[in-house]
């Protein structure tokens, strides 16, 4: 009868290392039925389950692992495997994976301990750990640092909605991003991000910046961050600001948005994903004078926003057609999803607001971005902690994979 074993290879790391134990391996005719390796500071982890199809060469195979671990100065631990343990274990490889996303400008151990408590809690298993970012330099530090980690679990959770309370309590409490959805094929396969454009893409609201060109500043303002709250229903919200506009010359327009300052990492992500082959679009309930000067600037395929009504130079208080609101917003994703034959599934949504909540929440991933308390608690995923490149992490896009051109205008 064949026997398996688990071999657990650790120490130093060096060239060649897998390719004189797998020699070995080779020299038995065994099969490898799992294998795994990390390496950490040049120390490497290798872990390699076979089956021995003759269990009487199993003394010699030991003898000649122990041999070649002692010459290179490894420590060499193999177990002996129930076949029944085994079997059960494959068994288990069709139980329901999550991704949990750690990210922000550093990891504690704080950090990861809080949200590795939750996950054993639920009865999760972590079966990967991954590393997004690359090596922080302590000599060196970088002037906006990222630190992210990928956490792959099995099993099914006890209680998704209070893990998911937990994640958020953990997050508010010690300053760092968790994302937590299930790893599925679309997870792996996202085609379509649409993001909302205003507070978003930019760091400013632009009816507040017109406002305060129209001498109409703080009545704007406060009906802006009113609507934003969730407490002023947009569309209403939105015709009292217009109104409020009523006069202003329209060349002023343009020296808006030769001033909009683009939001941290904002450059990074459209250029890394439209890399990817992704497709863009912005869902504003802004105005589309400045969502077509951003689509130019970064490349976006799509671009819905209100329209301003302009008559002989000048804004007349209100928009051409129909106000786009947060129901518009998620309509409009479902558009552009089936004219590109796109899953829902395999889109993500990103805004801030609370008229961005149904998008948010139609997507297969939707992520709330530096967002209001009540975005914030029924989204999946949030970034407060970084700029808006933290998306390309949440992801699961690696550091070396993300386009880091110099060239990108960091302000528009």
């Amino acid at each position: 009868m064949s026997e398996i074993i688990l071999i657990n290879i650790t120490g130093k790391d060096r060239k060649g290392l897998n390719s004189k134990f797998t020699s070995i391996l080779a020299q038995y005719d065994v099969n490898v039925l799992d294998i795994g390796q990390s390496v950490i500071h040049e120390h490497i982890s290798l872990g390699v389950l076979v089956e021995i199809p003759e269990s009487h060469d199993f003394p010699a195979l030991y003898k000649d692992m122990l041999y070649e671990g002692h010459n290179l100065g490894l420590s060499v631990d193999i177990q002996s495997v129930d076949h029944d343990r085994y079997e059960s274990w494959v068994r288990a490889q069709g139980q329901e994976r999550r991704k949990i996303t750690l990210l922000g400008k550093k990891l504690t151990a704080q950090q990861i301990a809080g949200v590795t408590s939750v996950i054993h809690e639920n009865d999760l298993n972590i079966d990967s750990i991954y590393r997004l970012t690359g090596r922080i330099s302590l000599a060196c530090p970088q002037e906006n640092p990222r630190a992210s980690i990928q956490l792959s679990a099995s099993g099914t959770p006890k209680d998704v909605q209070d893990m998911r309370r937990r994640f958020m309590e953990i997050s508010q409490e010690t300053g760092i991003d968790i994302s937590f959805h299930v790893d599925n094929i679309y997870t792996r396969n996202r085609k379509l991000v649409v993001f909302d454009m205003d507070s978003t893409l930019i760091t400013v609201e632009v009816i507040d910046e017109l406002a305060a060109l129209a001498g109409k500043g703080r009545e704007v303002s406060a009906i802006t961050a009113s609507a934003m709250r969730g407490e002023i229903d947009f569309k209403e919200s939105f015709r009292q600001r217009v109104a409020l506009l009523k006069g202003l010359e329209q060349g002023k327009l343009a020296s808006i948005t030769e001033s909009l300052p683009l939001a941290e990492g904002a450059a990074i992500v459209t250029q890394t994903l439209k890399g990817l082959g992704y497709k863009l679009g912005i869902l504003s309930g802004g105005f589309t004078f400045v969502g077509e000067y951003l689509k130019k600037k970064l490349g976006f395929d799509y671009v819905y926003a209100n329209t301003l009504d302009i008559v002989d130079g000048r804004v007349t208080g209100e928009v051409v057609g129909e106000i786009i609101d947060g129901e518009k917003k998620a309509d409009l994703l479902k558009m552009i999803a089936e004219k590109e034959n796109i899953n829902l599934e395999q889109t993500i949504a990103v805004g801030d607001g609370a008229n961005d909540l149904p998008m948010i929440s139609l997507a297969g991933l939707g992520v709330a971005f530096h967002a209001k308390p009540m975005v914030r608690e029924k989204a999946g995923s949030t970034i407060s902690s970084v700029g808006l490149d933290g998306l390309l992490y949440l992801i699961g896009i690696h550091d070396r994979e993300i386009r880091q051109d110099k060239t990108l205008p960091v302000e528009l």
